[in-house]
Order: structure tokens, then C-alpha cells, then sequence
């Protein structure tokens, strides 16, 4: 089946980045829909391991967690990611269409699954003194993430390695714009809707 050969090709990505992303941009074997459906995958596995890690390593009360609430943790900053690195580099010389964005960006994370789902297990039978194997398997799959998407940006946008790192950085600020931008946004149109309102209030008890 294509799909699962799409899917395959994920692990290519991971262990060969450079060849990797490469064939990714200029022979077209990376698929929009195999990238959505690592963020899906990843979304899950950050539910199930907020709720069935192991009690050694998961401090997280069961009856307090909104499944819901990670899409503000995974899918919003994806988005909004993509959204910036895009607008960014579209200002910067940035060969990289939007859907490539998305696609390095969802191919990045497939470390996340990689280590996350055996480390679930692996939290239910560990002991509190071998907690810190639990946490440096966290640390090597975020740094593995970084590196991934490191990879991919600089070859999606053909950057050096300075103005990858730059460009990086300038994303997660312009991030930062767009979530300042955003809640003033909805601040003011809460306080609008709240003025008119009032002024409906007041013609209301007038007539």
C-alpha cells in the first residue's frame, strides 16, 4: 500500500535526515497527509502519556486532565510554527513553500513516537531509581526533534547553518508576536462586544 510505504519512508527521514529531507523537497516523497498524521499520532501519545505514564514519573492528576487541552500544547504551536517560519523566511530569501514547512515539520516529530511510546511502557515498570534513564530518553527524543527539524528547515530553505539558526530563533519570536497580536486582538473584541452591550442595555431600559 502507498500509504504505508509513505509512512516507511518517515524512518529514512529520521536516521538519514540530510538525504532524507532532501529527497523530501526535490523528489517529492514527502506527503502532506503522512506529516498530519504524525502530529495526530504525536497528539495521542502526548494524551496517553499524561495519563497512563508510570506514578514514579507522572505527577499529573488524572481526574484534572481535558484531553483538549493538548491541542493547545502540540497541534496550536505547530501551526503557528509553520505560520511564522513561513512568513519569516518568506522575507528572508526562503525557498520553502508553505506545505513543505508543514511536511519538515511533521516528519521532525517522528522521534516523539519513536521513543515516547516505549518509554510509556518503559515508566510502568521502572523503579524511582531508575527514573533518570526515563528522563534522558525525554531529552534525546527533543533533541532529536531539534535536530530533525534543524535539518529540514536549512534544507527546505537551502540556509546556511548560521541563518538556520537564526532563522530559527526569529520564529520562535515572530511566534510570540502572533500570540501577543492574537490575545489583543480578542481583548479588544471582547471589550467591543462588551460596549455595544452596554449601549444595548441602556436603550433598552430608555425606551
Amino acid at each position: 500500500m502507498q500509504f504505508l510505504k509513505d509512512a516507511k519512508y518517515t524512518l529514512h527521514v529520521a536516521f538519514h535526515p540530510f538525504d532524507g529531507f532532501w529527497d523530501l523537497k526535490y523528489e517529492n516523497k514527502g506527503k502532506l497527509r503522512i506529516a498530519l498524521t504524525i502530529l495526530l499520532c504525536v497528539t495521542v501519545m502526548m494524551i496517553l502519556k499524561r495519563q497512563y505514564a508510570g506514578y514514579v514519573v507522572n505527577f499529573n492528576y488524572p481526574l484534572d486532565l481535558n484531553s483538549i487541552d493538548e491541542l493547545k500544547y502540540i497541534v496550536l504551536p505547530f501551526l503557528l510554527w509553520c505560520v511564522a517560519n513561513w512568513s519569516l523566511t518568506t522575507l528572508m530569501d526562503g525557498e520553502g513553500k508553505f506545505k513543505e514547512i508543514v511536511i519538515v515539520t511533521g516528519y521532525a516529530m517522528i522521534p516523539l513516537i519513536l521513543i515516547y511510546l516505549p518509554n510509556l511502557l518503559l515508566s510502568n515498570v521502572i523503579s524511582l531509581r531508575e527514573s533518570p534513564f526515563y528522563y534522558l530518553l525525554e531529552s534525546v527524543a527533543m533533541l532529536w526533534f531539534m535536530w530533525l527539524l534543524f535539518i529540514g528547515t536549512m534544507t527546505v530553505h537551502q540556509y546556511t547553518v548560521i541563518k538556520t539558526i537564526m532563522t530559527m530563533f526569529l520564529t520562535v519570536v515572530v511566534m510570540g508576536v502572533i500570540i501577543f497580536l492574537g490575545l489583543l486582538f480578542f481583548n479588544l473584541i471582547q471589550q467591543f462586544v462588551g460596549f455595544v452591550y452596554t449601549i444595548y442595555q441602556e436603550l433598552s431600559l430608555r425606551s
